[in-house]
């Protein structure tokens, strides 16, 4: 049966099962199909399953704006949470038990199949990996939930049941991902998850919790953490020693890791566990450049630009005056994930021969972010390109994080996993001695809560930060090491010493220039030309709330581009969950709303 055909039968399939539906778990999909009639056969199985498939994707790219990697200006909920609009009544998302309702019944009806056990075992193992997934976002979402592993029927009082406690459901999540780890094959469709991207979840998952629990502790369960990080840490280890994945690494430290998020094709790409295959001669596309841009809702924030390293692998912020810094001059002799992250000095799109020089638009940074972005004009490989969605340096530092959390991280340890994406990106290995013995100062104030380990738990961090930018992780790592703290500062973007004229394409002469906001831009006959005979791009400069085009922290006088005036404010710990939504309180009186909410 052909790929296309599959997809089409299942959306059949998925119409008539939600046919009769009630409610989101009180359905009746024997009224609109018989198991007996479908569960039959491999095929119905692999039907059934493949049709749960819900790989994230290019938009990826977009989801940091709930963190302090950029500045944006969309209604970002934590944003609004933080500014203090938010409530059980406007906050109604996440709630949603449909997909749930769909994994469960596979696994009442899957044994109806006449297979080998072999065969229902890898099968059950990826509804279970589903329902591992599903819960995951719950937990780190609501934290105790009600647990349903079996569909409901109107009558059934789980459906009015009070929440769950977080140690069942996150056991539950456990028991489900070693099974999935166990019996879900390692050959299966391009595109689809097989064991080891079972076991990159698996790793994730109990990271997540171990640290969870040891830096929270209003859940009282930091005796339990250590589990936990064991887990993550074997797990990982076990995909380390399976020798089936390698950092990609040419030995091209300025384009290896940027090859990464612009490939046509990372399905034999050593380093990428599971691929969401995009092309357009198969019929899917997507292309993501006018949103990825900068220009849009989301801008990179000076804060993530800080923390990259220097080449030589010291602390940019060691430098003196550092924060007083200009583009080009934040960009000499960086990391080289930077300037594959972030467009830099003298980047040329694709669309023009001339270097692009950085928009400086209201409530934006004026970096612009790179990764995600096709430098490309043709249509198919804007659409083409694949998105990694599991890569082995997330188990790499998964590995680390775990050993240094559980106090038993060795330099053996960090060499095989940290210092193998330093070594990709060119830099010096990280020491563990000399980490503990010179922690980063201002890291250390971000992070106050490390009690052992403390430098080398502070360069791990780094490391996740930079080496996932944009790729949706940072909002997860702030919660889980209750840092939410670090939303509450405003974003900050460029530094500008003052009024005048700048070089923002790095050839040393001046591309813009900075104005009173009093002042008039001169008409296009009367601007001014650089070195080049180009015109010099103008703006009307002043303090936030003012009708200039640039604001800066101290308006003419200069600073950092400034993005907002509003006070954020993030209470501790009852930001670090979401209430349930009314109406749904309302519906059931058993659900009682924790943490203030």
């Amino acid at each position: 049966m052909k790929k296309n055909t599959i997809y089409i039968l299942f959306a059949a399939l998925m119409l008539l099962v939600g046919a009769c539906k009630k409610s989101e778990l009180d359905r009746f999909p024997q009224t609109s199909i018989s198991p007996n009639l479908f569960f039959n056969t491999e095929e119905d199985l692999a039907l059934y399953v493949n049709g749960l498939l819900a790989l994230p994707d290019r938009n990826s790219y977009l989801n940091d704006q709930s963190s302090d990697n950029v500045a944006t200006t969309a209604s970002v909920e934590v944003k609004n949470v933080m500014l203090g609009n938010a409530n059980s009544q406007n906050i109604t998302g996440g709630w949603s038990w449909t997909r749930l309702r769909d994994i469960n019944y596979f696994l009442e009806n899957y044994n109806k199949a006449a297979v080998s056990s072999d065969v229902k075992r890898h099968y059950i193992g990826l509804a279970r990996y589903y329902r591992a997934e599903f819960y995951l976002a719950k937990v780190k979402r609501f934290s105790d939930v009600p647990w349903y592993s079996k569909t409901l029927s109107p009558d059934d009082k789980d459906l009015y049941k009070a929440r769950d406690p977080r140690t069942l459901i996150v056991d539950s999540i456990m028991a489900d991902l070693d099974f999935a780890y166990k019996n879900v094959r390692e050959k299966v469709p391009v595109g689809t998850p097989g064991k080891w991207a079972v076991a990159t979840l698996y790793a994730r998952a109990a990271l997540y919790e171990g640290t969870y629990r040891k830096y929270h502790d209003e859940l009282n369960l930091q005796a339990t953490a250590s589990t936990f990080l064991q887990t993550a840490a074997k797990i990982a280890d076990e995909v380390m020693t399976s020798g089936k994945f390698s950092i990609y690494n040419t030995g091209k430290p300025a384009s290896d890791y940027g090859a990464l998020f612009s490939s046509q094709d990372l399905t034999t790409n050593p380093e990428v566990i599971l691929t969401n295959v995009f092309d357009l001669a198969k019929n899917k596309g997507q292309n993501v450049n006018s949103t990825v841009f900068g220009d849009y809702e989301q801008a990179p924030a000076r804060d993530l630009v800080q923390s990259y390293l220097m080449k030589d692998g010291s602390r940019f912020t060691d430098i003196a005056n550092y924060d007083k810094l200009g583009f080009v001059k934040e960009f000499e002799n960086r990391d080289p994930r930077m300037a594959q992250t972030l467009v830099y000095p003298g980047w040329i799109s694709a669309a023009n021969p001339s270097p692009y020089i950085q928009r400086l638009n209201k409530n934006f940074t004026g970096y612009h972010q790179l990764k995600g972005y096709v430098n490309s004009t043709d249509n198919n490989t804007l659409n083409g390109v694949d998105f990694p969605v599991y890569r082995y340096a997330e188990i790499l530092l998964a590995y680390a994080e775990a050993q240094a959390e559980l106090g038993t991280l060795t330099q053996a340890q960090l060499d095989k996993s940290v210092n193998l994406l330093r070594k990709r990106a060119g830099l010096p290995d990280l020491n563990l001695a000399q980490a503990n013995a010179n922690p980063d100062p201002i890291m250390a104030l971000q992070y106050p809560n490390i009690a052992t380990n403390k430098g080398v738990i502070l360069e791990i961090r780094r490391e996740r930060r930079v080496e996932f930018a944009f790729e949706n992780t940072r909002y997860d790592d702030l919660m889980r090491w209750k840092a939410g703290q670090l939303l509450a500062k405003s974003p900050e973007g460029m530094y500008f010493a003052g009024l005048g004229k700048y070089d923002l394409t790095g050839d040393g002469i001046e591309d813009v220039i900075l104005i009173d906001r009093s002042q008039t831009i001169p008409g296009e006959s009367q601007k001014e030309v650089n070195a080049l005979g180009v015109k010099l791009i103008y703006y009307r400069t002043g303090t936030i709330g003012s009708d200039a085009t640039v604001f800066l922290k101290n308006g003419t006088s200069g600073g950092a581009i400034v993005t907002e005036s509003v006070t954020r404010n993030f209470v501790e710990p009852k930001y670090y969950y979401r209430p349930i939504p009314n109406q749904d309180v309302v519906l059931n009186p058993n659900l009682k709303q924790i943490f203030g909410w």
